[in-house]
């Protein structure tokens, strides 16, 4: 057995059609499936079922296939530690960051960081904390950059900043401080389950879900910063926002900002890497671009408030 079967068999895995998989191997289809029949011969299994039309794994099959992704994650690992060693920086980087980050950090960086490193092909998504870890520890994504600490065995962590939380509050417009014990939550507005903010604003307020909104004789729930903001406004509600998200505010809106009184409930982000990452040169190079770009705009990036827990 080689590298190139394992590879044969991966896109195969993939594709459930012979001739896609010997295009995307770059063979042809008589020669990937005669890498395949001797690889089968060689361990005594029947990885696929090619009377299936489109072509089916069996049982046995999946557990060789789950054991070949390894394989090959190691050996794509082995390849980028080479390149470290050599200074090299190319090939593929995938980073995902959850939306209530996003519109804060993103357009302060990633086009710099991107242009240093030009044979990197750089994809940058957005996705919950819970999807980020999924597809990390799955090796489908290299790098997340969430809220922390996750307390996760698996992953690896690198904070970043710390970023404290303010208020919005359409009924007030002056920046006097407020108290998070004793905020008023009776018009408050969150976003959705899934996003790690919702969390963090019950634990500031001590609130369960059945106490939100009881001004308001309907349940919404906001999948964006964006949409709840807008929400917030039409409805004379009140919101918290994290601090980066405050700063681009047109002055119609800053004017409903508050910041909160000692101790300043906050949130601490990070990257988020699988525990075997291997790509540190870009990791540490992705930090020193981020904290470049934050740290001007938060004048203590490591706070003595009140840290809220992503999860």
């Amino acid at each position: 057995m080689n590298i190139h079967q394992f590879q044969y068999i991966l896109a195969l895995a993939e594709t459930r059609h012979f001739e896609n998989a010997a295009e995307k191997c770059c063979i042809t289809q008589s020669t990937l499936s005669t890498m395949i029949s001797k690889f089968e011969d060689e361990v005594g299994i029947m990885i696929f079922d090619r009377k299936k039309k489109p072509v089916d794994i069996t049982s046995e099959g999946m557990i060789i296939i789950e054991q070949l992704k390894k394989i090959h994650k190691e050996i794509e690992q082995l390849t980028e530690i080479s390149k470290e060693i050599k200074g090299e920086v190319s090939g593929d980087l995938t980073i995902s960051v959850i939306p209530t980050i996003a519109p804060g950090i993103l357009p302060l960086f990633i086009t710099d960081f991107a242009s240093k490193f030009p044979s990197l092909n750089i994809e940058v998504k957005e996705e919950t904390t819970a999807e980020i870890m999924r597809q990390i520890k799955s090796r489908d994504l290299d790098i997340g950059i969430v809220s922390i600490p996750l307390n996760d065995k698996d992953l690896r962590e690198i904070h970043l900043y710390d970023e404290p939380f303010v208020f919005f509050d359409t009924n007030s417009f002056n920046a006097n401080k407020v108290d998070a014990a004793n905020l008023d939550v009776s018009n408050i507005c969150l976003l959705d389950e899934g996003h790690c903010m919702r969390a963090q604003i019950l634990e500031l307020c001590n609130m369960q879900t059945n106490r939100l909104n009881n001004q308001i004789n309907f349940k919404y729930n906001a999948g964006s910063i964006d949409s709840l903001m807008r929400f917030v406004k039409a409805n004379k509600a009140s919101t918290l926002l994290p601090f980066l998200s405050s700063t681009d505010l047109p002055e119609t809106d800053a004017c409903h900002i508050h910041p909160f009184e000692d101790p300043m409930p906050f949130r601490s982000i990070g990257l988020v890497v699988h525990r075997h990452f291997v790509k540190n040169m870009v990791l540490e190079m992705l930090k020193k671009e981020i904290l470049l770009k934050v740290t001007p705009l938060i004048e203590n990036t490591q706070l003595e408030g009140k840290m809220l827990m992503p999860i």
